[in-house]
This record gives C-alpha cells, structure tokens and sequence, in this order.
C-alpha cells in the first residue's frame, strides 16, 4: 500500500512539473490523479488501524493479566467485526483509486489528442508492432520466462502469440508495462501504459484501410434510356 501511495504520488509530481500543465483541460486530470493520491493513502491508513486492532494472542505485558477464555471470545468477537467494516472501506478506496486513475490516464490521451502541439515525441510503429500493441490492449497479455535460457513467450488474452521482437520494441518505448514477477511459474501480466494508449489512438487513422469510393448514382438520362 505505501508502494502504491509512492508511485502515484511520484506520477503526480512528474506530470506537476511538466509541460503537460500547460494544456488546456489538463487541471481536471491532475485533480483526478490527487484524488487517487488520497484514496490510496486512506487505503493505506485503514489496513494500518486492521493491524493495530488485530488482538494480541501472545503473552500480555509484564505485571498485566490475562483475560479469561470469555473476555478472549467477547473481544474477538468485537474485533473481527471492526476488522471487517476496515478492509472493506479498504478495498472500496482502492476501487476509488483505480478508477482516478483510469480516468486521469484518458483525461490525458483526450487532451493531448485535442492539443497536438503539446504532444511528446512518439514512436511510430510498424504494422506488426502496432498489432501487437493493440492486441494487449484489448485483452491483456501474459509474458512467461523459461528457467533455462531465458526464452521468452508472450500471449495475448484472446490466445495468441506475441512475438518477441515488437514486443521488446513496445517495452523500450514505454508503450506497455510488464508487472513484477510473482512467481516463477505463473507469468507476468502486461498491460499498456498511457503513452500506448496514446499512440493506438493517434496512429489508428493510418492504419485504417480507406473505405471503397461510392458508386456514383445514375444521371437521370441513362435511367430513362433504359426505360424505353
């Protein structure tokens, strides 16, 4: 939890003393990114009140006595349901905080999308490169690492594989975020950050196809030549 309150308030000083602030619109992104800030300190502040409730089971402090079996009960009791209004006010920041941060990531791609000039350099993918990345941003993906040799293997949510070369390029650029390993069997989740996002949504116009012109109408002199 203190990790989390870390970053996003690192994130918000980087985006705080940055050219973004100069966008216009780029307030209320910045005021929905402090919002997250303060929910996950109040996530953080009610597992802190869970632990300092958690009733003591070891022995008591010196010259204190100990309570009986019932008066053990009666306070467990207590404190398991005081125990559970904390973690679920818990998770509901965490929600809190997930959800501002969503919204500020898009406040920002809408932004900066709407005021060009203000946008900082991006890559400008490949056709594999860009299906590749829009591929983990539909479904997310999933990147496993063999013990031995280090190969690598990367599937997207819908079963496909992802090659390694665009990927690593994705990863390079910052365009997807690969998560900490858990374990050494269960993979890594990948997802992508807000300047992917930012480059699906300003390099999509280039990669759609243009629509097949319209057959021009008929003159209304060859419509009556085929009446007769």
């Amino acid at each position: 939890m203190h990790d989390l309150t870390g970053r996003t308030l690192q994130q918000l000083a980087v985006l705080d003393g940055s050219q973004y602030t100069v966008v216009p619109g780029s307030r209320a992104s910045l005021k929905c990114l402090s919002t997250a800030v303060e929910a996950a300190c109040l996530a953080a502040l009610d597992l802190a009140e869970a632990v300092a409730d958690n009733p003591l089971e070891a022995t008591g402090f010196s010259g204190e006595p100990l309570p009986d079996a019932a008066a053990r009960q009666a306070q467990d009791a207590k404190t398991r349901a005081r125990l559970a209004d904390i973690v679920t006010d818990a998770a509901h920041q965490l929600d809190v905080c997930a959800t501002g941060c969503q919204y500020a990531a898009s406040g920002i791609v809408r932004d900066l999308i709407r005021h060009p000039q203000h946008m900082p350099p991006l890559p400008q993918l490949t056709r594999g490169q860009y299906t590749a990345l829009e591929a983990i941003a539909q479904g997310g993906a999933r990147l496993w690492r063999s013990l031995r040799g280090g190969r690598e293997t990367i599937r997207a949510g819908n079963g496909s594989t992802i090659h390694s070369k665009p990927f690593h390029v994705l990863a390079k650029n910052r365009l997807v975020r690969v998560q900490e390993r858990d374990s050494s069997l269960g993979g890594q989740d990948v997802s992508v950050t807000a300047a992917g996002q930012l480059v699906l949504d300003t390099q999509r116009s280039s990669r759609t196809p243009p629509s097949a012109p319209a057959r021009p109408a008929p003159s209304a002199s060859s419509t009556a030549g085929r009446r007769r």
